[in-house]
């Protein structure tokens, strides 16, 4: 009988090589003659720049190189738009994309200026220092409503104003809905900015042999096929020249698949430039001015409800922070408008936002991608209308849950894949009634929090619930081969920044193929390796992947029935794959072994037979037409000190719904990882800028992130609603820890300080901030 890998809580294989020092990074890679490079970044947020004065770099010790932008010549171009806006009726969307050095204008603070190359960092650093800036400094654009104000300074001097894009998106008729409503609630909710923070900063290295005419680029992003397409044609080689390797990475989260940063168009270029091979890695200061931010928008929203509760109507305009170019077009506000209608019954939804060019650091996906700006909007609504209207927190989401038998269910919008938002499959009051057990909803209200509260401690329980659209196209590709030892080898294009992807593509294979995990051998992330693919992003690897894995081993599978029932004398449907083979299901002593099996499909004499190819090797493909819908609940129990604001986190439970789950110990630990990055995002971790667009808090001292000290131990459970629209049944879980914290934080913070009119309409918070929202409420009591 084959042996059952998936739904296993398997460890993951590549553990031992990231605990043992065995794993490879970017940092790790050194080339014989290697030079390393340093980039001169702009002080200012908004410029003009004149001249750029590198006369004294070039002339310093060790120094073999100084670029501006004058010297990259017609290489000097925008960058690609990465995701053309989907067709919205009455969208506007003005494409402005990062350049490699600036030139005439500079428009944030960090970005790149001129690069210089030398015999070490510190050399390099050191020339950098030298380079003279003769700019003319001008008004900056920081604030988002100021930013729309007709007198603003323009980011973007060919533009007549500041916006970036205007998407408006209609379901059902709001006006009328409103007109029938019992109650109707205003907010304006604010979701500001921070930083993805990953352990290991960006890095590049690059070789060019001119002898064979190749490039190969080490990179530390989560997109290493398009990446190499890109650069063959910037570069003008074929893509057969170009080989870029993902190895392991320390931290993605978003940032990581932005293209093109300034440093991979660069270092390669210089690479072919000096004969010489290239090395950048990003320091800690550069990392919080020249790799993208998330978060960052202002909205404007109302919610219509009968007397019982049931949500009529929505209504929201929002502001986002695109920051000074927009490469990855509307993903981040996209997924915020989507987001926002969450698991519930919405009949009429109106829905604008107006993306907005700013002197700050470029905006692109960061875990979550703009999702949890949605779930703040309408979680806090339901909030407000929990209070006004004294329904229960629960009763009221329960009782605007989509039904199950409603699915598949057609929100009428369109999502960021440029597809309709349809809700695949889904059934959340169980995961509701599970959180609600779990975190010991009643017994906390009923005992535990009046006993703590008559002993003067500030304690408080929440409960949210999210939707996610997860496991995107276009499509992801494997390789899956038994070869002549018997081993399994596995190969996608996808890369892996501590997914489990190494485990989780294994277990895989191995089901299909009667063998364990341990026999399986999984590659990502080069391009030599497997050609074709798009990236690990919007939680769709498993997915995605996952599913190209599955469909290539079924066929390996079919393949070596085939010859093992010719081998056997034996019909295919007598097969059955056990052991290390297959044997005859009647018969175990009529067997053959895989490694025999793959020597059999690969003969070194006689003939191949017509119509069959050599070797137990396939590759198939996997392309959704649509995304999969992940959904959960979250509930929290916290102390607030009233004195200083410092907030412990007593309990946390999630009950996550990513379909069939493939690995529960890995989805666990991704669920973890993202609530720690929720938490922080939360309460935490705000970028804060100046009105002259300097960050003011850009280093870790300054930058608030939680520690192991501020994360609980959380309850992780699990509900199952198979996706339909893959033959794993799974869906996306690499975002589900981090989307709904904010608004469960806020709700939490409420239930414990229990302030008449105290309401949270911000995030993040942190004590002080905490402490001024309470000494206002306090006054206005």
């Amino acid at each position: 009988m084959t042996q059952k890998h998936v739904g296993r809580r398997v460890k993951r294989n590549e553990d031992p090589r990231l605990l043992t020092g065995r794993a490879l990074f970017v940092d790790d890679v050194e080339r014989p003659g290697m030079l390393h490079v340093a980039f001169l970044r702009s002080p200012f947020a908004h410029a003009r720049l004149n001249a750029v004065d590198v006369d004294m770099a070039r002339e310093a010790p060790g120094v073999h190189a100084v670029y501006t932008a004058a010297d990259l010549g017609d290489y000097w171009q925008p960058g690609p738009l990465l995701v053309p806006p989907p067709p919205v009726e009455g969208s506007t969307f003005n494409e402005r994309t990062q350049v490699p050095l600036a030139k005439d204008k500079i428009r944030h603070v960090g970005e790149p200026v001129a690069m210089v190359v030398a015999e070490s960092r510190p050399l390099a650093e050191d020339a950098a220092d030298m380079i003279f800036l003769d700019c003319d400094p001008l008004d900056a654009v920081v604030d988002l409503e100021k930013a729309m104000a007709p007198d603003a300074p323009r980011v973007h001097d060919d533009l007549d104003s500041n916006l970036a894009a205007y998407v408006p998106q209609r379901k059902g008729d709001y006006a009328s809905a409103r007109a029938q409503a019992d109650l109707v609630i205003q907010r304006r909710l604010v979701y500001d900015r921070g930083a993805a923070a990953a352990i290991e900063n960006r890095g590049v290295v690059a070789e060019w042999d001119r002898l064979t005419e190749r490039m190969t680029v080490w990179d530390t992003t989560q997109a290493p096929i398009p990446i190499r397409n890109g650069l063959a044609g910037m570069l003008g080689l074929s893509e057969s020249q170009v080989r870029v390797i993902a190895p392991f990475i320390g931290g993605g989260f978003g940032p990581k698949i932005m293209m093109f940063y300034p440093e991979e168009v660069l270092v390669p270029w210089a690479a072919i430039e000096l004969d010489r091979p290239l090395k950048w890695i990003e320091d800690r200061a550069e990392n919080f001015v020249g790799t993208t931010h998330e978060r960052g928008q202002i909205h404007d929203a109302e919610i219509a409800l009968t007397r019982e509760g049931r949500i009529l109507g929505i209504k929201d305009s929002f502001l986002h922070d695109s920051g000074a170019y927009d490469p990855y077009g509307l993903t981040v506000p996209l997924n915020s408008q989507c987001t926002l209608l969450g698991p519930y019954d919405i009949p009429a939804y109106e829905s604008e936002f107006r993306a907005v060019f700013t002197n700050k650091t470029i905006v692109t996906p960061y875990r979550g991608a703009g999702r949890q700006h949605g779930v703040f909007v309408i979680e806090r609504l339901l909030d407000a209308a929990s209070r006004e209207l004294g329904i229960d927190r629960i009763e009221i989401r329960r009782r605007n849950f989509i039904p199950p038998d409603a699915f598949p269910y057609e929100n009428e919008v369109i999502y960021q894949d440029a597809s309709p938002l349809v809700y695949d499959s889904g059934n959340y009051e169980p995961a509701l009634d599970r959180a609600r057990e779990l975190i010991g909803w009643d017994r906390f209200l009923a005992e535990e929090q009046p006993q703590m509260r008559s002993e003067g401690k500030r304690v408080g329980i929440g409960i949210v619930a999210y939707v996610e659209g997860t496991g995107i196209g276009p499509y992801e590709g494997a390789r899956v081969q038994v070869e002549p030892t018997g081993k399994i080898s596995v190969v996608t294009g996808i890369g892996t920044q501590g997914q489990g992807h190494y485990t989780v593509l294994a277990q895989i294979a191995a089901e299909q193929l009667g063998a364990e995990v341990s026999e399986v051998q999984v590659t990502t992330g080069d391009t030599d390796q497997f050609h074709w693919g798009g990236g690990t992003f919007a939680s769709r690897g498993a997915v995605v992947a996952g599913n190209a894995v599955h469909a290539a081993a079924k066929e390996v599978r079919s393949r070596m029935l085939s010859l093992a029932a010719k081998h056997l004398g034996a019909e295919v449907r007598d097969l059955i794959v056990a052991g290390d083979g297959v044997e005859v299901a009647d018969d175990p002593e009529r067997h053959i072994s895989r490694r025999e099996i793959a020597r059999l499909a690969n003969p070194l004499r006689g003939a191949v037979e017509p119509g069959t190819e050599p070797g137990l090797e396939a590759t198939q493909y996997f392309g959704p037409y649509r995304g999969a819908t992940a959904s959960g609940v979250h509930a929290m129990i916290l102390e607030v000190d009233p004195e200083t604001m410092l907030v412990k986190i007593q309990d946390y439970v999630v009950v996550a719904d990513c379909g069939k789950v493939l690995n529960p110990l890995i989805v666990d630990g991704q669920i973890h990882g993202g609530v720690a990055q929720g938490i922080g995002n939360a309460f935490y971790e705000e970028l804060v800028y100046d009105e002259a667009g300097q960050l003011l808090n850009a280093s870790l001292m300054d930058f608030l992130l939680p520690t192991a000290l501020d994360v609980p131990r959380m309850k992780v459970d699990h509900v199952e609603t198979p996706s339909p629209l893959n033959e794993l049944g799974c869906k996306g879980a690499g975002e589900a820890g981090a989307i709904p914290v904010g608004p469960l934080f806020a709700q939490a913070l409420e239930d414990a300080l229990d302030i008449p009119g105290f309401e949270i309409r911000e995030i993040p918070l942190h004590p002080s901030r905490l402490w001024e929202l309470v000494r206002e409420a306090k006054a206005q009591a």
